[in-house]
């Protein structure tokens, strides 16, 4: 593991118990699973590096874009997608051919592997990367590290 990666964890886990608001980015406030990633990435690397737009709860299932992929395939590593490991970002698709719209942190790696993710009625929260949220794995990225 990059030692970056424990930056990565450690960052989310200081916002967990930050409650469930959609589109919000405000560690203690609120944040929704994007905004989550947001903040964290704000905090370890910098300036996010493209302006946010307002998205819908349905994020792009309508059209099918996979909007929240390509946008991580912008400013992310992409990785195989398993084993995730502590500080891995991952995507998932609540539905077997829907696009991903639900991202989270790995928080812990192995048998006892942990996501750190925010979702409605729960904010964020590090809970067990169990077999329902393995099989919906869409895609597994890093950050980048920070150059500057």
């Amino acid at each position: 593991m990059r030692a970056f990666d424990d930056a990565v964890v450690a960052e989310a886990r200081r916002w967990i118990g930050t409650p469930y608001r959609h589109q919000a980015s405000v560690r203690g406030a609120g944040a929704d699973c994007l905004g989550l990633l947001r903040g964290v990435w704000r905090a370890v690397i910098g300036p996010e590096p493209e302006e946010m737009p307002a998205y819908s709860r349905d994020w792009s299932e309508a059209s099918g874009e996979e909007r929240l992929m390509l946008a991580a395939r912008r400013w992310l590593e992409e990785l195989a997608v398993v084993p995730p490991h502590p500080g891995d970002v991952l995507l998932f698709r609540m539905r077997d051919g829907s696009v991903a719209k639900h991202l989270g942190i790995v928080g812990q790696g192995g048998p006892q592997a942990s996501l750190i993710h925010a979702y409605s009625g729960h904010g964020v929260v590090e809970s067990p990367l169990s077999a329902p949220w393995t099989r919906r794995i869409a895609g597994r990225f890093r950050f980048p590290v920070r150059t500057n």
